[in-house]
């Protein structure tokens, strides 16, 4: 399995359930693995036939502006869905980590593993 992975993408999130989350954006960490729909990109060298690891990006930026998340595992699932239906990648494994959310540990964090149905 071919997979386009995205390392340490720092952006910035509402997430949170307490109440001192709530009041300005935290910088979360992201990790992706997104499966290569096929293997037409091995011999095409087009774009179109891969996923745009920058679009993923600026569409995840947009989510993340948009949209407020109590629970990390949410936005874990919401982000792997997005590239699933969106940018129509067979699986995608999504990590999310909230920096400095415990002074005892350097990183906190969820990691997804999502199939596309059928």
């Amino acid at each position: 399995m071919d997979f386009i992975y995205i390392r340490e993408l720092r952006l910035e999130a509402w997430i949170g359930l307490y109440k001192y989350e709530k009041v300005a954006p935290q910088i979360i960490e992201l990790d992706l693995e997104i499966t290569v729909p096929g293997a037409a990109v091995f011999k095409s060298h087009k774009v179109t036939d891969t996923i745009n690891y920058a679009a993923v990006v600026d569409r995840l930026r947009a989510m993340l502006a948009a949209e407020r998340f109590g629970l990390i595992e949410v936005l874990a699932d919401r982000v792997a869905g997005v590239i699933i239906d969106e940018f129509h990648s067979p699986q995608v494994r999504a990590s999310i980590t909230k920096l400095g959310v415990l002074k005892e540990a350097k990183r906190v964090g969820v990691c997804v593993t999502r199939k596309a149905e059928g």
